[in-house]
């Protein structure tokens, strides 16, 4: 489970019935709990559904070798809920 600052969304995917298709340390030691959904993460729509705290900022990497994604980063905590950047359904 990340961290509370992104519990809120990490559950309303899982409610949604949106499948994790990755869970764990991403990338660095900079990462502790990113989990990955099979979906299209609306970032102005999510701002607005939830009630993000100033320590989750947007995170997208358009790098088409790593995998390209969308999604949000808690700052204080290394916790992330990512999407795809683009081809699946789109949330919320």
């Amino acid at each position: 489970m990340v961290c509370e600052h992104l519990r809120s969304l990490e559950n309303a995917l899982i409610e949604r019935g949106y499948t994790v298709t990755s869970r764990g340390q991403a990338w660095s030691d900079n990462c502790r709990e990113w989990v990955y959904f099979d979906c299209v993460l609306d970032i102005e729509a999510v701002r607005k559904r939830f009630s993000l705290p100033d320590c989750v900022r947007m995170h997208e990497n358009l790098d088409c070798k790593s995998g390209t994604e969308r999604g949000f980063e808690c700052i204080k905590c290394r916790d992330a809920v990512m999407g795809k950047f683009s081809g699946a359904p789109v949330f919320p």
